[in-house]
């Protein structure tokens, strides 16, 4: 045989065995990138801390309820900085209208 047959065999070995194999390496990559979207961080939603203003993953934010409403935190400190403070306006951080 020569050397040139030698190489074509071998190429034609090579696709065919990629044709076998590598559909299933591929399913198996597809397979682990479209896994259900609440399995993946990536796709983790950031929350605004009312307090500092920083976004924070919201699965690592320490969540509180202040009336009747789900506040995210980046931190106990502003948490606690949130939930004693009657005065601030949770929208915005800042002080009410009116009050001084």
């Amino acid at each position: 045989m020569s050397p040139i047959r030698i190489f074509i065999l071998a190429v034609l070995f090579y696709i065919l065995y990629r044709l076998l194999f590598g559909k299933k390496k591929a399913k198996k990559k597809q397979s682990t990138v479209t896994d259900s979207p609440g399995d993946s961080t990536s796709q983790d939603v950031l929350v605004e801390d009312p307090v500092c203003h920083t976004y924070v993953p919201k699965k690592q934010a320490i969540a509180a309820i202040k009336n009747g409403e789900k506040y995210y935190f980046c931190s106990d400190k502003c948490c606690q900085t949130f939930l004693t403070e009657n005065d601030h306006d949770p929208k915005t951080g800042h002080k009410k209208e009116g009050e001084d």
